[in-house]
């Protein structure tokens, strides 16, 4: 098969690959307009953070899978794609723990405001007294908002750390993430203003769509106790910005964002956005899942992914039955 990759991918799974009989390209540095003109000829795209527009879909002419090397598709037109019968996967999990791991650190900073603290003795100021006044995070009460791969890593993280973990009630979780949720002590309650009330900490880990868009909005911050923390290392989609800058300097919130609105779509650039200048927000480089063990897992579920494909089989697809019956049609107006 003749293999894509859009964005960096490690070298020892590229040679994989090639090991596989599959004729594999990596363009790191491939920007997304650029695509429409590169893709022709290739039966797989994979992806990390490069958008593939429905303009990249309608120009590839053997394309059949889409594969982002993450877990979330909003970079991806997943309807232009299921209406050319294209499988839109993702791998989803392998980096969870990552995640997890840069937002709890992001609540370590914040708490001990550790980035200030740095900045001020590079400066040559000493300020114990201003630094020495965190609250700690043994028996906070932290909620977390999307109980799924990362949220239950992030929970037990929390726990590990005294942390009273809490959640919303679903009948629909998964047995296994509810399993380890219990296990760590995790109290449910109903609804997300029902958390929002409870909780002195909120940290977000769910997709972006209509249903989770200005999630972070004017209603959940009114709800939050003052001095509240806020951790989105998920998607930019779920802050409504005017309203978080509102709730800090009203109510004190602070907040752990790893994700903005207008991040820019290649690794270097630069970005306006009105939260970045904020002393209440300390950001990252969208970077959660960007750690060494994350990559190769994830690269490791991609190889596989494709091997399994030119068997037959198409894992962890999110438009499977779109795409198939746009197959379908296809085939039998070819008939």
């Amino acid at each position: 098969m003749r293999i894509l990759i859009a964005d960096a991918f490690p070298d020892a799974s590229q040679t994989e690959m090639t090991e596989h009989d599959h004729d594999c390209v990596c363009a790191p540095d491939l920007r997304a307009e650029e695509l429409p003109v590169r893709i022709s000829g290739y039966d797989v795209l994979v992806v990390r953070s490069t958008q593939v527009t429905a303009e990249t879909i309608d120009a590839a002419d053997d394309l059949k899978m889409i594969i982002r090397a993450g877990s979330g598709t909003n970079t991806i037109d997943v309807a232009a794609a299921s209406r050319r019968g294209i499988h839109v996967c993702n791998v989803p999990g392998r980096n969870a723990v990552a995640v997890a791991e840069l937002a709890f650190g992001l609540l370590l900073a914040l708490d001990r405001r550790i980035p200030d603290n740095v900045e001020d003795l590079r400066a040559g100021h000493w300020d114990k007294k201003r630094y020495a006044q965190a609250r700690g995070i043994r028996g906070r009460r932290v909620g977390v908002v999307g109980l799924g791969q990362i949220g239950i890593e992030f929970a037990e993280r929390a726990a590990a750390f005294g942390a009273a973990v809490h959640a919303v009630a679903s009948a629909n979780r998964d047995p296994q993430i509810t399993e380890r949720a219990q296990a760590v002590g995790t109290t449910f309650v109903d609804g997300l203003d029902a958390l929002a009330r409870t909780c002195d900490v909120l940290s977000f880990h769910v997709p972006a769509g209509e249903r989770t868009r200005g999630m972070i909005g004017r209603r959940l911050l009114s709800l939050v106790p003052r001095e509240a923390i806020i951790l989105n290392t998920a998607r930019g989609d779920l802050v409504d910005e005017s309203a978080l800058l509102e709730a800090m300097d009203t109510k004190g919130v602070r907040a752990g964002l790893d994700v903005f609105h207008g991040e820019p779509g290649t690794s270097k650039g630069s970005i306006d956005n009105p939260l970045l200048g904020h002393p209440n927000v300390y950001g990252t480089h969208h970077i959660g899942a960007s750690t060494e063990q994350a990559q190769q897992a994830v690269a490791d579920e991609v190889v596989r992914m494709v091997d399994e494909f030119e068997r037959g089989t198409v894992l962890h697809p999110v438009n499977a039955e779109a795409a198939r019956e746009a197959r379908a049609v296809r085939t039998g107006a070819a008939t």
